[in-house]
């Protein structure tokens, strides 16, 4: 049974109207499950949660399915994915954007931070270049609040020149802020460090990629690495100015892949906020024992290991030192990752489910979403379980004046 609309023909195609009540429903609050529940919403936000009163009526009633707040993925590159579905196949950016925007609601995501990569060349899988990571932007800004709200994780490989300089132009004047601060995330790729420490990763995804052979895969690699060590200047040059407008206050600030405890350090003399895919247990802890947020990926919960050889994410957070999942590059991986977690016994479901949507909100410092408690954004998912893949029955994205 799916969920029914009272009154269809005065709700809005594309969202809620400001009032209205969602009743038998199994809500996933903070700490537990509330079966047979009722949420009111008033001017887009949610006014009670509680337990639905025998005999009272409900604008949509919600058939016993789990209501859970919108997820908030702060870490998506599927939209240049999207845009470039076939090698040399590229689509539009808007109906990239449009097409992409579909898969995040079917997700139940609605709140979506994508990816712009300040970068020239990038991995084999990636023709990621400067001035695409600026259309990205643009498009991204035109489309605003949509039927996702949409903003940009500003991606900087820190020994790229030419993404240095376009980054710091653009953030003189950046739409998709938090609070007026920039969201950008720091790495280096460089082979044999970061996310491919054991650079024989690296050479074997070449190998794939590029239908290399074992040597010229090694000789491809060295190659990469000796042109990145020549431009440990400009690294130098991007960690310092980062750091002074994190400091500042005006850069949110990630530090991607981190591997080390000396690398939290690091990051947080820097001003920087959020572990961003901490590659070992010791990095991860060291920045919990900071307070700093972790976010790892969903698509690695999943697998149950890191496709490169580094932390697992499901160990992670079976140790309490994840606070956010983000869909890296499978939006449906973000709550299926969660389910997947309380099927399992690795967390109770509201701790799950946070790690999608309450962990996220807090990583970039969004304190209006995230929880299903008043006062929050009306951003509600009805989801099935599944055994063990949930399904996404209905978003009801709140309209906020």
């Amino acid at each position: 049974m799916t969920a029914t609309v009272a009154a269809p023909a005065r709700w809005p195609l594309h969202r809620p109207p400001a009032d209205y009540v969602l009743g038998h429903v199994r809500a996933v609050l903070p700490d537990r499950v509330l079966d047979d529940a009722r949420i009111v919403v008033r001017d887009g936000l949610i006014a009670e949660v509680g337990p639905h009163p025998g005999g009272r009526a409900a604008d949509v009633d919600g058939g016993g399915r789990i209501a859970l707040p919108g997820l908030v993925d702060v870490h998506s590159d599927g939209l240049e994915r999207e845009r470039v579905p076939r090698p040399a196949a590229e689509v539009p950016w808007r109906f990239a954007l449009l097409s992409f925007e579909g898969k995040l609601r079917a997700a139940g995501i609605t709140t979506v931070f994508h990816g712009a990569a300040f970068e020239n060349g990038g991995s084999p899988a990636h023709d990621r270049s400067v001035a695409k990571a600026l259309a990205l932007c643009r498009e991204v800004a035109a489309r605003g609040d949509g039927l996702v709200d949409h903003r940009v994780l500003h991606r900087l490989d820190v020994r790229c020149a030419e993404g240095l300089a376009a980054l710091r132009a653009l953030l003189d004047g950046v739409d998709g802020t938090v609070d007026g601060r920039a969201v950008v995330s720091y790495e280096d790729h460089t082979p044999g460090q970061g996310q491919y420490v054991d650079r024989s990763y690296y050479e074997r995804y070449v190998m794939g990629t590029q239908g290399l052979d074992a040597e010229q895969a090694r000789r491809h690699v060295d190659e990469i690495t000796a042109t990145r060590d020549a431009r440990l200047g400009v690294r130098t040059e991007a960690l310092a100015w980062l750091g002074e407008r994190a400091r500042a206050g005006a850069v949110h600030l990630f530090g991607h892949d981190p591997a080390s405890a000396g690398e939290i350090d690091a990051l947080a003399a820097s001003g920087g906020a959020v572990a961003e895919f901490p590659t070992t247990v010791e990095a991860a802890a060291a920045a919990r024992a900071r307070g700093m947020p972790v976010v790892m990926g969903a698509p690695n919960a999943l697998r149950g290991g890191s496709h490169s050889g580094n932390a697992s994410a499901r160990e992670l957070v079976g140790r309490g030192l994840v606070t956010a999942l983000a869909s890296d590059y499978l939006p449906s991986g973000l709550l299926a990752a969660a389910f997947l977690l309380a099927t399992e016994g690795v967390l109770a479901l509201p701790a799950a489910v946070r790690l999608v949507t309450a962990g996220g909100a807090e990583a970039v410092g969004l304190t209006d979403r995230g929880t299903l408690e008043p006062g929050r954004r009306a951003d509600l998912v009805l989801a099935e379980a599944g055994q063990p893949w949930p399904l996404v029955r209905a978003v009801l994205r709140a309209e906020v004046p």
